[in-house]
């Protein structure tokens, strides 16, 4: 299968360049590795005390969420004993510093040349991103009383981003309708009235219920939606490809756009661009006191949820091999699956036009399980974890004997079960500025300690085409 991008579909060959330097990528992790597995070797003893002290911290931990009383304040003891052990060991571990330089140097220059070789540079990510210019005869003619491009601002989101980078004026002097929501107002309501008004292009600078409110409005439409991130994280921003820091460069868009066709999700009706969760989590937001006092509220929140003598979270679902379940601490449902797995670009989502949701279930019930999660995790083999189920489906449905606690793109509802997830694949035209890089951290992630990425740069020092990116 040819390379993404490549004319005719077939893969370039790789450059001199590009196979010296895969060369120089695999010299350097292998130099890399050995120097530090044999500085490890000889403090045996204090990596085994890190590791242990790590387990007891965590153990204890568990104690501490899901207990009271003395329990807790033994399990809270244990683990800051079990947190000193692990960072003893941790400095009785350090190696001597020309070896740590020449490792930590060995890793940053095996990955810029096997970003090279690989073509995971911004340039070449670019070049590749799943995107198009639209033509100006794309706009169609529309019925306009109003501004063509409008922007809809929240300022309160993100601590007042908005104002603080003045993006109203900005837009006026960019010709772009600026609309302030207001606590009264309407958001999906405003979005209708602009469409209405003939707007071809609609964007919202706020956070990602927002965004995923405005998308829905402008894909029932077919208008473009604009993504200004002007929220507190932005996550959906992130997995598209800009610049979170730069919230006004977000604005070329109206002028010099790329579009992309991505997905968006539903539960239940309710739009979301990113991910829902259930179960703990959920269920601690939904408390009057969590904005004011969250660790507290969890604090007492938590005992009664996964101690002993906790009822299980009535959540029905049916796994990937059809199995039914009746309970889980957590469920995330996504909007394309997020990379969770893996360090490297891990919490973003690789495609956003998969057309699928991303579904992982976590059952973590005892102290053991926690070990065996901690060990599966710290191994970057959670998968292999027991209690952790992670699959994609074009639809999903949780139910339940009462109205379920759900956290939609951040924001606390309770809905009446059973709840439906569904995909609607390619249903948002997006505009990007033409500049923006429009790869998530996961997208462009290298990941050179994975026996596929090896293979590609073997395959590349060679003189063959490596596999094209997912």
């Amino acid at each position: 299968m040819g390379q993404r991008g490549e004319p005719g579909g077939t893969a370039a060959r790789p450059s001199a360049g590009e196979r010296i330097s895969a060369l120089l990528s695999l010299a350097l992790l292998a130099g890399g590795l050995i120097l530090l597995g044999l500085s490890l070797v000889l403090r045996t003893g204090a990596v085994i005390l890190a590791l242990a002290g790590l387990l007891v911290c965590v153990t204890a931990c568990w104690y501490v969420v899901s207990r009271r009383g003395l329990i807790r304040v033994l399990a809270l003891a244990g683990a800051v004993i079990g947190l000193g052990a692990f960072l003893a060991g941790l400095v009785l571990t350090i190696i001597k510093a020309w070896v740590a330089v020449v490792v930590v140097v060995a890793a940053v220059l095996s990955v810029l040349f096997a970003r090279h070789a690989l073509r995971r540079t911004p340039k070449a990510l670019r070049s590749r991103a799943p995107a198009r210019p639209v033509p100006d005869a794309q706009a169609a003619p529309r019925h306009r009383r109003g501004p063509e491009h409008v922007l809809i601002m929240n300022l309160r989101s993100g601590g007042g981003k908005a104002e603080r980078f003045g993006l109203a004026d900005e837009c006026r002097a960019r010709g772009i309708e600026p609309v302030v929501l207001t606590p009264d107002d309407d958001l999906s309501a405003l979005a209708e009235r602009a469409i209405a008004g003939g707007a071809t292009a609609i964007g919202m600078a706020g956070g990602d219920g927002s965004q995923a409110l405005v998308a829905a409005v402008a894909a029932r439409h077919q208008v473009a939606h604009v993504c200004v991130p002007a929220g507190t994280r932005n996550h959906f921003a992130l997995d598209l490809g800009l610049d979170r820091d730069d919230v006004t460069g977000a604005l070329d868009a109206f002028d010099d756009q790329i579009e992309r066709r991505v997905d968006l999700a539903f539960v239940s009706g309710h739009p979301f661009v990113n991910n829902c969760s259930l179960g703990l989590y959920a269920r601690v937001v939904q408390s009057p006191q969590y904005r004011a006092a969250k660790m507290r509220t969890a604090a007492d929140m938590l005992p009664d949820l996964i101690g002993p003598d906790a009822a299980p979270l009535d959540l029905c679902y049916t796994g990937p091999d059809g199995t039914s379940y009746t309970t889980a601490h957590l469920i995330l449902v996504s909007n394309n699956p997020y990379q969770l797995a893996r360090p490297a670009g891990r919490g973003t989502r690789e495609h956003l036009d998969l057309g699928v949701l991303g579904i992982v279930a976590v059952h973590v019930s005892s102290a053991a399980e926690v070990r065996r999660f901690t060990a599966a995790e710290l191994a970057g083999q959670v998968q292999r974890f027991s209690g952790w189920q992670e699959w994609t489906s074009e639809e999903f449905e949780v139910d339940s004997g009462g109205p379920i606690e759900v956290g939609v793109d951040g924001e606390a509802m309770v809905l009446d079960p059973p709840l439906r997830f569904v995909s609607r694949p390619g249903a948002l035209r997006v505009w990007l500025p033409a500049r923006a890089l429009r790869v998530s951290p996961a997208g462009r992630a290298v990941r050179l300690l994975t026996r596929s990425t090896a293979a590609d740069l073997a395959k590349v020092a060679a003189g063959g085409a490596a596999a094209p990116a997912a």
